[in-house]
């Protein structure tokens, strides 16, 4: 089950994030990548970054709370031969991207 909670994407910090990637365009809002979680901080995808291994990311909390964020990837694989990776950070909440169900419900925050 994934969150439901989306983000605009202040125009600083999307100009920011023009400025530290090669991303020619940067979303105006983002959804929590996180499955459904019981804290009410949230994490949305905005670009991979230079760096190989890590991406910027839009962490909220509340409606005040907004910072850009350079994480490293989840090194997680999913069991099998063909595993798939985990498309979120190292040390996220809740589960791995392929563990979560596509079903929306409500979570914290």
């Amino acid at each position: 089950m994934r969150c439901v909670h989306w983000r605009r994407v202040p125009l600083e910090l999307a100009g920011e994030t023009r400025e530290k990637t090669a991303a020619p365009y940067v979303d105006g809002a983002v959804r929590c990548r996180l499955s459904a979680h019981n804290d009410s901080e949230h994490f949305g995808l905005l670009a991979d970054a230079d760096a190989y291994g890590t991406a910027l990311w839009l962490r909220w909390h509340g409606p005040d709370q907004v910072a850009l964020v350079v994480l490293p990837d989840c090194p997680v694989v999913a069991p099998g031969h063909d595993g798939d990776g985990c498309r979120l950070f190292a040390d996220h909440t809740a589960q791995h991207t392929w563990e979560s169900a596509l079903e929306e419900v409500p979570c914290a925050g």
